[in-house]
């Protein structure tokens, strides 16, 4: 296995070797300095400053020139709420903290639950005792949840969805650049249709985030202009697609885990008061933001190693969650572990000032998943042989888990 590979096939077991470095360490297979430790990962994240999160996302202009054509007439490519700092970061972000309020998320959570039953409904009625699960549950349920929220009809979350896998291909596969540009072509569409909805919501407010970021970045209720159709789209956008590609995979992965795991499901089945607790469990053991991007403003020292400025960093929040300074038997999964641990200590959804706002609606999709399954499919399994299949990506693990069986 090369230096490469074990980033994308292991990357446990490369986290816990950047873990033993006595600070950063630069991967030249990634071409980045490797933040592993618990600690030092919190202090990167804190410091937004000095760490800037201008290379969270990848650029249009990183694409090549047959792909950014395809774009070049699209609304969006402008910057958002992840990729953002200081005062741009604290505007594009107010408008989410207010529209993801406990009371608001809470205002979902029957509809979140009523809807997990309809979709087990479905794949129990029809499937012959067999689920491919990702695809028949966990991208629908996100895909719904997020599009819900923004304010989406539901006949347009699937071409919502499809837009953002193909951004994922543009941005992120290693395929062909004609194959980028079919991408592109794609992605655009979905622009234009969020485009849509940023005007007639500047027309006609409703109740929903895409209302609140037009009211709060066009203040003034004048005509849209083209720049600020540029940024709306931009932060709806990207509010799609972090919504989808963070709960499908982290919602197929905490049921591979807990089937991988018997003793675990049976436990949860027996004591579904231990929901909460498996959610965060299955939240710290194995997240599907393996790490964020941070560049250097400034040439830096981090647990006493000297970073240039103009310095990318991998920000490794999965090797955080398995830091034995931070975790008791960091590599077990085991759904009993203390709260205070369990919810305190990992940072799965970030920290400091570039903390996820959606954490506690994700925390609702995941509890209603495992109360409708535990309920009615005590008895779901793993199908034979089945491992799950991950994507090759050391970040997002790029929608991570694309495949699951399960059968009953």
């Amino acid at each position: 296995m090369t230096e490469s590979d074990i980033w994308f096939q292991d990357p446990y077991a490369a986290f816990a070797q950047g873990r033993q470095a006595a600070g950063p360490s630069f991967v030249p297979a990634l071409g980045a300095w490797v933040v592993a430790r618990h600690d030092d990962v919190l202090e990167v994240l804190r410091r937004a400053e000095e760490f800037s999160s201008a290379n969270t996302l990848p650029r249009d202009d990183m694409l090549p020139e047959a792909v950014r054509a395809e774009l070049a007439d699209s609304i969006g490519g402008r910057p958002v709420v992840v990729n953002s700092d200081g005062p741009a970061h604290r505007r594009y972000r107010a408008p989410l903290l207010a529209g993801l309020t406990p009371a608001r998320v809470g205002q979902l959570v029957p509809w979140i639950g009523e809807r997990a039953a309809e979709l087990v409904d479905g794949f129990t009625q029809h499937g012959a005792g067999r689920v491919e699960f990702v695809g028949q549950y966990t991208s629908i349920l996100a895909g719904e949840t997020i599009g819900r929220l923004i304010g989406l009809e539901p006949a347009d979350v699937a071409k919502a969805v499809d837009g953002t896998t193909q951004a994922l291909i543009m941005y992120f596969f290693p395929v062909g650049d004609e194959h980028k540009a079919q991408a592109a072509r794609k992605f655009a569409e979905m622009r234009a249709m969020l485009d849509g909805y940023v005007r007639a919501r500047h027309g006609e407010p409703r109740e929903d985030l895409c209302s609140a970021l037009v009211a709060t970045l066009a203040p003034d209720g004048g005509e849209l202009t083209l720049e600020q159709r540029h940024e709306i789209g931009s932060n709806v956008l990207n509010l799609f697609i972090a919504g989808f590609i963070t709960a499908t995979p982290l919602l197929g992965t905490m049921v591979l885990n807990l089937l991988r795991h018997r003793e675990q499901w049976e436990l949860l089945c027996a004591k579904p008061e231990l929901i909460p607790a498996a959610v965060e469990e299955a939240i710290r053991y194995d997240t599907s933001m393996q790490s964020v991007r941070r560049l250097t403003t400034a040439p830096v020292t981090l647990a006493g190693v000297e970073i240039p400025a103009g310095a990318t960093l991998l920000v490794a929040l999965a090797s955080a969650n398995r830091d034995p300074d931070a975790h008791d038997r960091p590599d077990t999964f085991d759904i009993t572990r203390p709260p205070n641990e369990a919810t305190t200590r990992h940072v799965s959804f970030g920290h400091g000032p570039h903390a996820c706002v959606g954490a506690q609606l994700f925390r609702e999709e995941a509890q209603a998943t495992l109360r409708v399954l535990t309920e009615r499919l005590p008895n779901l399994r793993l199908a034979p042989q089945e491992a799950g299949a991950m994507g090759r990506s050391a970040v997002p693990r790029d929608g991570s888990l694309q495949q699951l069986n399960l059968v009953w």
